[in-house]
């Protein structure tokens, strides 16, 4: 009896082992590839706040959308509030989080602007993005009041020439980023080691005046110290300046901001497991593909916001045919109409994209399709971003739809996704798209957002 127990234990051991290997049902799986691509369709600024002239609603309520009602009717929809509630973001941030890179050091936007304007940064140098700008004096405190623009160009590469010598005196190298008459220019300064400093640049020029550059942990203070230097010498320079003696509104202090160091990085295709794409709108978003691996394609804006959005989406089509299983689409139409605070306007570029969208219901058929912001960007107030939330529509073959029938922040509340944080986005449009990570299966040395595409094989041997 003993040993029938035995060999009873043994088979259905073996029948256990068994059914690992070929399934639950002791069948062998009929394993298809139906891995699917992603298209991720980032609107920038979108998210709004309730608006009185707009009878309460956001401007993507308000607007006319029926593309976007129609993704929202056939999928399923949510908030995406990147870093959580009340968190305003930048676009470079909730960006390096949704790409898959949270858990990677920011490199700083002076870097991502840098690459994007095709100059290299070398890995360890440290980064600044500097801005000349128009000043009022007001006793012991400098208040920034404009910026270069149109017709300024002479005149701002005669200050940058001049600014050269003194940054030179100072170890820091100066160079002029296009377009020349915006003002703006990247400073390196390869004798620091951190880039851990403040911003000189207020950002909030109606409530703060030109700042001091601080430490912002130890290794930062020989940064602050040679840049504040600098900075000084170069407001004594440019006050001086015969270039800006004949200017009615001098060009006379150099602000300061997005300090950022290149280090090295997994690509995209490592970090996340699939190749990716980017079709890229501006400077920033060009470097971000060129750090990060992305292959990209550069679309200049068009100020039809529909028909640059439908020629960035057969865009995206033919990247998919070429090979990406990932392909970011990003245009700044919306983000701009909120900073000129006028609901209406942003409300019209909604509906404008809705149209510039209309092959996206189709592409949803073949691909995980999403629709989302990177930020809030209240079209009233006076705020650049804050942390409201930003709607966020997902379609595609396997997603489940959900009861809401339009788009927009009202609507996407009753989503079944609730609110997403920015590193969540990823991975849930992988899971739709058949290539989710499986959680105890290592077939990479460091773990990926996705199934890797192309895990490495062993060779066969004899």
């Amino acid at each position: 009896m003993g040993g029938w127990r035995a060999r009873r234990h043994g088979g259905g051991a073996a029948r256990a082992a068994r059914r690992d290997a070929d399934g639950a049902t002791g069948h062998r799986m009929n394993m298809v590839d139906d891995r699917l691509p992603v298209v991720l369709v980032i609107l920038d600024g979108l998210g709004d706040r309730p608006v009185p002239e707009l009878g309460g609603a956001t401007p993507s309520e308000a607007a006319h959308t029926p593309v976007l009602d129609a993704l929202a009717a056939a999928g399923a929809s949510g908030w995406h509030l990147p870093f959580g509630w009340g968190v305003a973001t930048s676009s470079e941030r909730s960006h390096w989080a949704m790409l898959g890179y949270a858990g990677e050091p920011f490199c700083g936007r002076a870097v991502l602007e840098a690459l994007g304007a095709g100059i290299d940064v070398d890995h360890g140098a440290v980064a600044v993005h500097g801005a000349l700008r128009t000043s009022r004096a007001a006793g012991d405190r400098l208040w920034i009041t404009g910026r270069a623009g149109p017709g300024d160009r002479d005149d701002v590469a005669a200050l940058v020439d001049e600014l050269a010598g003194t940054a030179g005196r100072h170890g820091v190298h100066i160079v002029t980023l296009p377009p020349a008459d915006r003002g703006e220019v990247l400073l390196l300064l390869p004798r620091c080691d951190s880039a851990e400093i403040t911003d000189s640049d207020p950002f909030f020029e109606h409530l703060h005046p030109w700042l001091r550059v601080r430490p912002t942990s130890p290794p930062g203070r020989l940064t602050a110290d040679a840049l504040t230097a600098f900075l000084l010498d170069a407001r004594t320079s440019l006050v001086a300046s015969p270039v800006n003696a004949t200017r009615g509104r001098p060009l006379d202090v150099l602000t300061t901001k997005w300090a950022g160091m290149r280090r090295p990085l997994p690509t995209f295709a490592e970090r996340v497991g699939v190749p990716g794409a980017a079709v890229t709108s501006t400077r920033l978003y060009r470097g971000l593909s060129t750090l990060l691996g992305l292959r990209q394609h550069h679309v200049a804006p068009d100020a039809d916001v529909a028909a640059d959005l439908r020629t960035r989406l057969e865009v995206a089509d033919g990247l998919i045919s070429e090979g990406a299983r990932f392909v970011h689409v990003h245009t700044k139409a919306t983000d701009e109409a909120g900073h000129t605070k006028d609901p209406h306007a942003k409300r019209d570029v909604l509906a404008a994209a809705d149209a510039g969208l209309a092959g996206l219901p189709e592409l949803a058929r073949r691909a995980v399709v999403a629709v989302t912001g990177d930020h809030a960007t209240p079209s009233v107030g006076g705020v650049l971003h804050t942390g409201d939330p930003t709607p966020l529509v997902v379609a595609g073959p396997a997603v489940r739809p959900d009861a809401v029938r339009r788009f927009g922040e009202s609507f996407a509340a009753h989503g079944c996704y609730g609110g997403l944080r920015a590193t969540e986005l990823l991975p849930l449009l992988f899971g739709h798209a058949n290539r989710p990570a499986f959680l105890g299966h290592r077939p990479a040395p460091a773990e990926t957002v996705a199934l890797p595409d192309d895990p490495e094989p062993m060779p066969p041997g004899r």
